[in-house]
């Protein structure tokens, strides 16, 4: 084939390609949405195109300019394709570090009543049992009472579980898929107009006081005080904040405002998905904590009380301070 028939067959779609090019490379990758770049879907499928025709162009010894041009347009692509793959990565990043904050803030009439609705029975739950410990056996039963104590005996060498044969990787995963199966039942059963989720809150809340209560009423305070001080400050945050999730999705149900229900809960679940995003990662990081390192007995605990008030300090100021200052 000779270029001029070559040239003529893919005129339509170069000048299709040139124009997606064009699109993208005049808005900043931050800045760009589906309403201001047309068709840039097309830009995959058209760069594989114009690979083949560089290819083509070369193999048939076609004129250097129109080479050029061919090549000058994949290395163009290349490198916007690239850009909208960072762009998955970028958006992560501002909203682990903006975004999520921003959001918990301005959900705050949610935030609040969820953290008091696991603080306050757990308060509650511990002093009842730490006045009279045989309260306990109203949360848990005698087996389950007798597996709390030899999970956190302080001879043992990996406190929380028994590892006979578990391995860290194996007890992270074991507390990835609990502590998440925790928060989705927060999130989904507000929608039972919000009492599923204020359940799950106070019940969560009564379980750590009275399990608190009894640790500190056997001996075991120096074991297990230590253990959940680190990464509870992940855990303990992430449940309050699914459980205010579920919340916003009964308040929607409740009080819809001048909106339909439907529209309501939309947007509500628009807001308790985000939400859970970040859940999803304070959830991870506590799961690493807790099988790699508040697992350990050999650490002081004087080092890991430490590090637990540098936690909880990092969590607070996070979601207070973080994201206030528009990111440029």
């Amino acid at each position: 084939m000779r270029q001029e028939q070559f040239e003529q067959m893919h005129r339509a779609q170069w000048a299709q390609f040139a124009a997606v090019l064009e699109a993208l490379e005049k808005t900043h990758p931050l800045k760009r949405s589906r309403n201001n770049i047309p068709d840039t879907g097309e830009l995959p499928l058209l760069y594989r195109l114009l690979c083949q025709h560089l290819a083509q162009a070369q193999s048939r010894n076609y004129g250097a300019a129109l080479v050029d041009r061919l090549n000058d347009w994949v290395l163009r692509a290349h490198h916007q394709l690239y850009v909208r793959r960072d762009r998955f990565r970028d958006r992560v990043i501002q909203f682990a570090m903006a975004g999520f904050p921003r959001l918990v803030r301005r959900e705050w009439r949610v935030v609040v009543p969820a953290i008091l609705l696991l603080v306050v029975p757990a308060l509650f739950a511990y002093l009842a049992i730490h006045l009279d410990p045989k309260l306990v056996y109203s949360l848990f039963d005698p087996n389950q009472v007798a597996n709390f104590e030899s999970m956190y005996n302080p001879r043992l060498a990996h406190l929380g579980q028994a590892r006979a044969s578990d391995t860290n990787i194996q007890m992270f995963g074991f507390y990835i898929f609990h502590n998440i199966a925790i928060a989705f039942r927060c999130f989904a059963s507000g929608l039972f107009l919000m009492m599923g989720a204020v359940f799950e809150l106070v019940f969560n809340g009564l379980i750590f006081g009275g399990l608190s209560a009894h640790m500190q009423n056997v001996g075991y305070h120096q074991t297990f005080f230590p253990f959940v001080v680190g990464h509870g400050a992940f855990e303990l945050t992430a449940i309050a904040l699914a459980g205010a999730a579920g919340l916003r999705l009964g308040a929607a149900l409740i009080m819809p405002g001048s909106r339909t229900r439907l529209t309501a809960l939309r947007e509500a679940a628009g807001v308790g998905v985000s939400l859970l995003y970040g859940v999803t990662g304070m959830l991870v990081i506590a799961a690493s904590l807790e099988a790699f390192w508040s697992s350990d007995n050999a650490l002081p605990n004087w080092y890991k009380y430490s590090a637990g008030l540098f936690f909880w300090s990092s969590v607070i100021f996070y979601f207070l301070f973080a994201g206030r200052r528009r990111a440029t």
